[in-house]
């Protein structure tokens, strides 16, 4: 096996820079508990009533009819599918689509489950949004990738988006 180089890397491919997109909060129903599904993950899905997004370059609801299809995993972890509908200050409509993982210790993740409010510093969560709209205003959209950093709250989740640079 002959060394890799790394020398040679793009200075603009040595680091990754982020920007804020918005700050979203979305309420989130009781989680319904499917059961373990094909012998492994245990499947739940949120459903998410509605909330509201707000950012520099765009703002305004998420629709009712959002979903969020979880798959906790044997260690605990929890993995995200989920797909919303937002809705700007000016009437545009954007889909959302992230997966995303939460992951911590087993008493933190219990904690969670159980509605209470735990410091964010103390587990991982974050996302990766994808977005598709027709809006021409909002079409930049479509040629982004973000990441998010989420935590849990009573009665929901808050996420921090960026858009990766």
């Amino acid at each position: 096996m002959t060394d890799f180089d790394t020398t040679d890397i793009p200075e603009a491919h040595s680091t990754i820079g982020t920007r804020p997109l918005f700050v979203m909060r979305l309420a989130v129903r009781p989680i319904i508990t499917i059961g373990a599904v094909a012998g492994s993950a245990i499947r739940r899905i949120g459903i998410v009533p509605g909330g509201q997004f707000m950012g520099e370059r765009l703002s305004g609801e998420v629709l009712e009819g959002g979903n969020d299809w979880q798959n906790v995993r044997g260690d605990g972890s929890l993995l995200l599918d989920v797909r919303l509908i937002l809705k700007t200050e000016d009437g545009a409509l954007i889909c959302m689509t992230y997966r995303g993982i939460r992951r911590g210790s087993s008493d933190v993740l219990s904690r969670i489950d159980r509605g209470e409010v735990v410091d964010p510093a103390s587990y991982y969560f974050r996302t990766n949004p994808l977005f598709e709209t027709s809006a021409p205003k909002y079409e930049w959209l479509n040629g982004i990738i973000c990441v998010g950093a989420g935590h849990r709250v009573a009665n929901g989740v808050v996420y921090s988006v960026f858009e990766v640079l």
